[in-house]
């Protein structure tokens, strides 16, 4: 932008009257010959650097200036905003005469130190002017004439000035013509510096923001062109951008053609999986593209973004809670048997053996599943569990395996990994996994022996790399021998067997987990730990807790809402004795047909537990649908 003004002659009288009188209240002397202010040794040097943007840019200019006037005795002088001289060029002779009258590097030029003179009206009036002669202030000036034109910033403040000396008797107008084009050249260049500073300023951010991203970003035009890639992109191709830039993106990227067109289909796509071959290397990855369009809707360009699909799935586990938190100092024990077992399970963790553990509902099992995940070298890695006996038949493939889209009516645009492939690199635990059905038994035993997984509806096949751990409060050999669970999944989940014992078991532990959940529940409800009495506590101590731990936690849960007291009945029934493993009836008449027996056995479990059949399906060792078909056999329901 040109922020020159220029002035007809009328006007430049009047700028020069004004420059007198302010020289005559500044109290400058007709008859002074040096500046006021001169800057000297180190100071002219700090006053060189602090304009040395300035003074590069300007030398081209000024050479070319001079390589116009050299040897017609003139002077060119360039000027800081305050008109203190930084670098002065001419002939000798006008070099000399200049330097006679302290017109030198440091010199000040501006109306305060020296009158009028063109440098200093031409800064205190924001003018381009030429001044000649008697027009000048002081007499030892009258034999000159000077042309200067003030330099502007981008934002129109003045910088400097760039003059051009000659002896009084060469003035032409011309002179401040060629001062005014060379500035106008000088502010153009300094303009098009401070834009290409704030490109390339603003590239390198887009760089360094591209390079701090833990993904590929790929950006091409619409033909396909690589524009820029980063570190990112470069690690996952082998490649580096030198030689990928300007480059077709087809070389590196398989699927070119196919994102293309769905950019011009408008048929954008997020977080689609894809396999990426670098050699004889295949990995999957998941793509996102983002088009580029003009003001007219026209692609100009895509950017794609590649994502390793294992930092995807953690994110996922991340933030849906598919992680271990608990681990072995979780577990609050004084019990021999259950030391036992953790000191088993933590020389087991290391190991990538599938463990199946066994117990009862409500001993722990998930609790000690995560903690051989944590003791594990895989602790870093995902915890993804899933119950096989609460989802529906119909489902547990998909769960388990993934889909792929359009594989049924209401799955995920661009499918879904299953809970195998969001494992990788971690754990899976499969609990209940005698509740599994016997086709999904097929499945998964395939799976286990190849390590790999095919998503329902699709064809791929996806290495994964998962430890199985698996739980269950069946008896597993007993299930064989009904042909509801298949002997060779059998031998391969019980790779390394765990038995945890039920709490009637542990009465070790009875008094220090009761200890311990009164603490634990206070400060969660923000109580004070209650007080129990002798009889209450003794009720405990007695107590079989058929539901193990979990019924004793919620059982103090209950305590500390009550102050001590509770709601629950924990008095032990007569009519039920306790051995180590199994319920034995009193006053049961064996004298019958089994299936009588089965009969009885359901309508005593019934009435012992109120009806319950959760709990009644546990004594019996079946599960609730078993039992409910039992019922409606015996005619026990309707």
């Amino acid at each position: 932008m040109n922020y020159i003004k220029q002035y007809d002659k009328d006007n430049i009288n009047k700028i020069i009257e004004r420059s007198h009188m302010r020289s005559e209240e500044y109290g400058i002397e007709k008859e002074r010959v040096s500046p006021r202010k001169m800057l000297k040794g180190e100071q002219i040097s700090n006053n060189i650097r602090n304009n040395r943007g300035l003074l590069k840019i300007a030398a081209p200019f000024i050479k070319k200036i001079y390589e116009i006037v050299a040897g017609s005795g003139f002077l060119l002088i360039l000027t800081d905003r305050d008109g203190c001289i930084l670098n002065i060029i001419g002939d000798k002779d006008m070099l000399r005469a200049a330097k006679d009258v302290d017109m030198i590097i440091g010199a000040y030029m501006d109306e305060k130190s020296i009158g009028t003179n063109a440098m200093g009206t031409a800064i205190s009036e924001d003018v381009a002017i030429q001044i000649s002669a008697k027009e000048h202030f002081i007499n030892a000036y009258h034999r000159w004439t000077c042309s200067a034109a003030p330099i502007h910033d981008e934002e129109g403040e003045i910088i400097g000035t760039l003059n051009l000396t000659g002896k009084s008797s060469e003035v032409h107008s011309h002179t401040l013509g060629l001062v005014v084009a060379s500035v106008n050249s000088i502010e153009n260049e300094l303009n098009n510096r401070i834009i290409n500073n704030k490109l390339v300023e603003a590239y390198n951010y887009m760089n360094a923001i591209m390079d701090a991203m833990t993904y590929g970003v790929i950006a091409v035009n619409n033909h396909g062109i690589i524009q820029n890639l980063n570190k990112f992109a470069c690690r996952i191709f082998n490649v580096r951008e030198k030689e990928c830039q300007d480059k077709p993106v087809s070389t590196i990227l398989d699927n070119w053609e196919d994102i293309l067109k769905k950019c011009h289909a408008k048929e954008v796509y997020k977080e689609n999986d894809v396999i990426i071959r670098v050699g004889e290397k295949k990995e999957r990855y998941s793509e996102d593209i983002h088009p580029i369009e003009n003001e007219n809707g026209e692609l100009i360009g895509v950017v794609i973004t590649i994502k390793e699909i294992q930092k995807v799935f953690n994110l996922v586990n991340k933030y849906s809670g598919m992680n271990a938190r608990y681990t072995f100092d979780d577990l609050i024990c004084e019990d021999k048997e259950i030391k036992r077992i953790i000191q088993f399970a933590k020389t087991v963790s290391l190991s990538p053996s599938t463990v199946l553990i066994q117990g009862e509902s409500g001993t722990g099992k998930e609790v000690l599943a995560q903690s051989i995940h944590n003791y594990s070298t895989r602790r870093e890695g995902p915890f993804v569990a899933i119950n096989c006996g609460a989802i529906p038949k119909n489902l547990i493939e998909s769960e388990l395996f993934g889909y792929e889209e359009g594989s049924f009516t209401g799955g995920k645009k661009g499918g879904r990994p299953g809970k195998f492939e969001l494992a990788n690199g971690g754990t899976l635990f499969l609990d209940e996994i005698g509740e599994m059905p016997l086709d999904m038994q097929v499945n998964l035993l395939r799976v286990l022996q190849e390590r790999c997984v095919t998503r329902v509806g699709g064809s791929r096949y996806i290495p994964i790399d998962v430890r199985i751990i698996v739980a269950t409060n069946k008896e597993l050999k007993k299930e064989i021998e009904k042909g509801t669970f298949r002997s060779d999944l059998y031998y391969r989940i019980s790779v390394i067997p765990i038995e945890i014992p039920p709490l009637r078991e542990r009465r070790a532990d009875l008094d220090i987990l009761l200890k311990h959940f009164l603490k634990i529940k206070s400060f969660k409800l923000k109580r004070e730990i209650p007080n129990i009495n002798e009889n209450l506590y003794r009720d405990i101590m007695s107590y079989s807790w058929p539901g193990n731990v979990r019924e004793l936690e919620n059982f103090v849960e209950n305590i500390v809402n009550l102050g001590g007291n509770t709601s629950f009945n924990i008095k032990q029934e007569p009519t039920i004795k306790q051995s180590k493993n199994d319920f034995v009836f009193d006053n049961l008449d064996y004298a019958c047909s089994l299936e009588e027996l089965e009969r009885r056995a359901i309508i005593a479990c019934l009435e012992k537990f109120k009806g319950n059949v959760s709990k009644s399906a546990h004594t019996l060792g079946i599960s609730r649908n078993t039992l409910y078909t039992k019922m409606k056999k015996y005619k026990i329901i309707s």
